[in-house]
């Protein structure tokens, strides 16, 4: 962004505030959202009294998380993030000018509003009503009236699950017009994409909370493998859909998230895991390890552990977590492979000092 749109942005920062608190608030419904595939969590378009209306509202469906929070999913690669900030479809031409405009005169007669700040304002003013523009950015006439209907200006929206304040304000610029149909302007790398609502449904998805078969269950002995498993009928693929929907512009992504293996970590480093890595990877029927059943007293299970000492008075916490593979599709056919995410159960294990027993 160049220094002049940098310095008209920080005037509109406070132009735009109340407005971006209305576009980015979610308005989820109160359904529970779990691994229900066919849940949906919906954020709403709103209005305020002047009928100003904020079309531009993500829609998340499928194993999301409720109330627009962030879901369970762990991110395998610690250097991914979802987008903290994107640009968005904002407002028709006829209900921006209403807002811009009004914000606009009232900061300018605000007192002390002076010098560089009033200059700045009045630069602003010229962007939106007599064509003042720059290298890359050119200025509207009467902010594209003209032209309602046939496009929205596209504003910044803050994503409220990013902890980073810096990076969730980081798209600053200006808001710009966008034509039905067309593709926002290249400098703007952060505009809404199907890429970034695949990210955002990432973000969201709810993975199912699922317990690892025991034998023995809960509690077992010292020195006797303890077969873990996991059925295929206990987990299947989960899907977590992103959308926006406006007049002219309509975008969709869906994430896809499949079980691929299954990590024990017993709570203790007296402890032998099968197979060593204690990575327990999906059979060809969508299982994982085998289940343990009379006669198998003597063979090494295919996934499982053995405790080397007691856990005395207590317990270990046996940490199952479940990789998934996961990747998305969307709008015109695009798709990609997202980072592996991982999700975990922790479960009490009691190991009894007995070297030995019938099975």
């Amino acid at each position: 962004m160049t220094e002049k749109r940098r310095a008209l942005a920080g005037v509109t920062a406070l132009t735009l505030a109340l407005s971006a608190i209305a576009f980015t608030e979610a308005a989820y419904a109160a359904k529970p959202v779990g691994s229900d595939k066919g849940a949906t969590t919906e954020q709403s378009a709103g209005s305020n009294s002047n009928g100003i209306y904020a079309a531009a509202r993500i829609t998340y469906s499928g194993s999301v998380a409720p109330n627009g929070r962030s879901g369970n999913v762990t991110s395998a690669d610690v250097n991914w993030t979802p987008p903290p900030c994107w640009y968005a479809p904002y407002l028709g031409a006829k209900d921006f000018k209403k807002k811009m405009s009004q914000d606009i005169e009232s900061q300018m007669g605000a007192p002390g509003m002076g010098g560089h700040a009033g200059a700045a304002l009045s630069e602003l003013k010229r962007h939106y009503e007599d064509e003042y523009g720059w290298t890359d950015t050119p200025g509207y006439k009467d902010y594209n009236v003209d032209k309602d209907g046939e496009g929205m200006f596209w504003a910044a929206v803050e994503n409220p699950n990013e902890p980073d304040l810096l990076k969730r304000s980081s798209c600053n610029d200006l808001p710009f017009w966008v034509d039905n149909g067309e593709a926002p302007p290249p400098q703007y790398e952060q505009a809404i994409t199907p890429e970034i609502l695949a990210a955002l449904a990432y973000q969201h998805m709810q993975l199912p909370d699922t317990e690892v078969s025991l034998a023995p269950e809960q509690t077992t002995k010292v020195n006797l493998p303890t077969w873990a498993w996991l059925d295929k009928a206990v987990f299947d693929e989960v899907q977590a859909t992103a959308a926006i929907d406006v007049p002219g512009f309509n975008l969709q992504a869906t994430t896809t998230a499949r079980p691929v293996s299954l990590t024990l970590e017993p709570g203790t480093d007296d402890a032998v895991t099968y197979p060593a890595s204690g990575e327990c990877l999906i059979n060809n029927d969508d299982s994982i390890g085998e289940p343990y059943a009379r006669g198998k007293a003597d063979r090494t299970p295919p996934c499982g552990i053995t405790y080397l000492r007691s856990s005395g008075n207590g317990t270990y916490n046996l940490q199952a977590t479940i990789t998934w593979d996961i990747s998305w599709t969307g709008t015109g056919g695009a798709g990609d492979d997202l980072p592996d995410g991982t999700f975990g159960n922790g479960q009490a294990v009691t190991v009894q000092e007995i070297q030995s027993v019938n099975r």
